[in-house]
């Protein structure tokens, strides 16, 4: 192996390196980030609790939330339930890292009830945008 190969094959590691590094660094933010840019609409509420936030967005008749961890990038039993009045709740429960949904319904001009829980923290706004 000649000692063009050689240094041809030590960039390229050495881009590889560098890339995984950036990714690590920029991924936590990033995620935390892409949970709420998903959500067509614009943000109506920011409901914070002591573990969490509920992110709630609204576009024509559709509400769109998320929760998100206070501290994230630790697996926690996380949940969002979105209600509209005279509808079923929509739930997204699990363990996560960063955050709970998202979760669309069609509320027309319902009121809605949002519930949030990260951890032992939890929040329930009670009926909302009437």
């Amino acid at each position: 192996m000649d000692s063009a190969a050689i240094r041809r094959r030590l960039a390229l590691g050495l881009a590889v390196l560098t890339a995984s590094g950036l990714l690590a660094v920029a991924a936590p933010g990033e995620a935390q980030a892409a949970a709420h840019a998903h959500c067509p609409g614009r943000k109506v509420r920011i409901l914070p609790f002591s573990t969490g936030t509920v992110l709630v967005y609204k576009r024509g008749g559709y509400i769109c939330a998320v929760t998100l961890a206070q501290k994230p990038g630790v697996r926690r039993k996380m949940s969002l339930s979105v209600q509209a009045r005279g509808n079923r709740p929509v739930v997204d429960e699990g363990r996560y890292a960063y955050h709970a949904g998202l979760v669309m319904v069609h509320a027309g001009h319902r009121c809605v009830w949002l519930k949030g829980r990260v951890g032992r923290g939890a929040f329930s706004s009670g009926w909302i945008l009437c």
